[in-house]
């Protein structure tokens, strides 16, 4: 299925021949949510092959929990949210939400694609030392020594680089607002800088 880039939440169910109904959604099965709901788009256990959605696998519970959060109260608003999520959030009730947060920070982990060695080795060094000659701290300092995230602090390691890339660009321009330190660093980071990043981080 190819989705087009506003191809609406209900589409989008019909589409994948799926009903999204008051039961489901309120279920505390997580699994069988991540599996009828989640899955078309994120993939079987949140291992998504599509560099336009993110992996959720192996995802901290907690950042799970507070972005579903934040489709459902549009605290996020980038364009990809309110096409994708905001429809979807709406129909999670709180104990469906920590269901799938649940079920998705137990799946197994799955390290991503490398890219060029020189953009990952200048990425590397931004995640580990950060460029202080821009005050940016380092991104393992908040996200872990191997991008594992903690708490609210999202795991980065495996990600696809094309997400994380749109991610940096929604915090640059202000769309995505639900995270003030990201978007300070973002406003620091030149566009090569990013990708090096995002390139090292999918490698993980």
């Amino acid at each position: 299925m190819t989705l087009g880039p506003r191809m609406p939440v209900i589409a989008l169910l019909a589409a994948a021949g799926l009903t999204l109904t008051p039961a489901l959604a309120q279920s505390q099965d997580g699994a069988r949510i991540a599996m009828q709901i989640c899955s078309g788009c994120h993939g079987v256990g949140g291992r998504s092959e599509s560099p336009m959605f993110p992996k959720l696998n192996a995802q901290t519970p907690e950042y799970i929990e507070a972005q579903l959060s934040g489709f459902r109260n549009h605290a996020r608003g980038e364009n990809t949210a309110r096409d994708y999520m905001w429809g979807m959030a709406a129909l999670l009730d709180t104990a469906a939400i920590k269901s799938l947060a649940d079920y998705f920070s137990r799946q197994p982990a799955t390290r991503g694609a490398a890219g060029d060695a020189g953009l990952m080795a200048k990425g590397r060094e931004i995640f580990e030392l950060g460029v202080p000659d821009k005050g940016v701290p380092a991104c393992a300092s908040c996200h872990g020594a191997e991008a594992q995230g903690a708490g609210a602090i999202p795991r980065l390691a495996g990600q696809h680089s094309v997400y994380l890339l749109h991610q940096i660009e929604v915090f640059k321009n202000g769309t995505r607002g639900n995270a003030p330190v990201m978007s300070a660093v973002a406003h620091t980071l030149n566009e090569e800088q990013a990708k090096a990043v995002a390139v090292y981080l999918q490698s993980k």
